[in-house]
Order: structure tokens, then sequence, then C-alpha cells
């Protein structure tokens, strides 16, 4: 069986880089943008559009999707967002039959919980996310410090309410996860050792 590690994050808290370097670090396969990457390739659709229809379907769907349920089951939502749903769960647990392996969001930790992954949270305090944000932001995008606040909780907002579709567990809460990393005054790279020893820790418990 493969050995699965899942990182949710809070938007501009570094759980992308977290997960790149833990990822590297272990010599693990990583997964994050290449999920788009692959559906665009399978469907032949704009990874733009990818993105927007996977964000409209936070919005589109009100309801809670038990493990036990199909996508296919939601009949109140549109057929193409409903067979784009589909086929990145479909593909996040194909790809993690193949190996040991780091998804970072796409609410892997809820679609994975059969395979009993190890489950992080990274996040931090809001001057350090916005920070981090406007040291990654290109020249068009000339955001007020209000806007991109907003911005930041809006994206928080709509992987909570993904995530909580599809999981009983609220995203974002501490006993459901294994590990939540505060990223606050932190170099993300000087942390990964020691999070890649407890990890280590934590497979040689679970045998």
């Amino acid at each position: 069986m493969s050995n699965i590690i899942t990182v949710s994050r809070e938007f501009g808290s570094g759980g992308r880089e977290l997960g790149k370097r833990l990822a590297g670090e272990l010599g693990y396969a990583y997964y994050d943008r290449e999920i788009v990457t692959a559906l665009a390739k399978e469907t032949g659709m704009d990874e733009g559009f990818l993105d927007q229809q996977l964000e409209a379907s936070t919005v589109q769907i009100r309801f809670p999707i038990h493990f036990a349920q199909s996508f296919s089951e939601l009949t109140t939502v549109p057929d193409t967002t409903v067979h784009i749903l589909s086929l990145q769960s479909k593909l996040i647990k194909e790809l993690a039959s193949k190996g040991d392996c780091v998804f970072v969001g796409r609410a892997a930790d809820a679609l994975l919980e059969e395979k009993k992954p190890f489950k992080l949270f990274v996040y931090a305090d809001q001057a350090s996310k916005l920070a981090r944000c406007r040291s990654r932001a290109t020249d068009e995008e000339n955001f007020t410090d209000k806007e991109m606040i907003r911005q930041m909780k809006r994206i928080d907002k709509a992987r909570a309410e993904y995530h909580d579709i599809i999981s009983s567990r609220a995203w974002g809460e501490r006993t459901a996860y294994h590990l939540c990393v505060n990223t606050t005054g932190t170099e993300i790279k000087a942390v990964i050792p020691a999070l890649a020893d407890y990890y280590r820790a934590w497979l040689n418990v679970q045998g």
C-alpha cells in the first residue's frame, strides 16, 4: 500500500511550498497543479476553465456528500461540473495507488480517507500570509491590503466549502489532522527535515 501525505492549507500559508519540499525530502511523488494538467489532457478542456468549474462547485452544491455517494447523484449540479468532479476524484485515487506521494489541497484528505493518509494542515497569521502573497504577486496584481485579505478569505471559504461537501470533519478542525503546522515567522525549508522525521516516526508507530 502507498504511503500518502495530504496537505490542507490556508491561502498564503506556504502549504504548497511545504508539500513540495516535503515530497522532495522523502522522495515521494508530488501532486497539486499536476492534477488539473492531467484533467486538461484527458478532457481536452482548458486548465483555466477547469479551475473555474471546480471552484464553482462549492457554490452549486449545498448538501454533504458522504464517501459512499457518487458525484453522479448530484442532480442539481450542471453535468459538466459533475463530470469534472468525478474525473478529479477518480484521478486522485488512481495517483494515490501508484506509489508514495504527497497531495496538496483538492480535499485529498477526505477523498483518500480509506487509505489512511498522514494529514497535515498548514496555517499562519494574517500578516504572514499577506506578506507571502505580496512576495509572490505579479506586477499586474496591484491589490490593496484590504482587497488581498478579502481575496484570501474568499479562497479559504471556497476550500472549506468544497472539503466539507465530502467530509464529515470540518476543514481546519485541528482534531481532523495528524499535525498542524504554523508557518508564521518560519522559513519553510528550514523545518522540512524535522517535519520529515516526525512523519517517519508516525509511520513507524503505524507498523
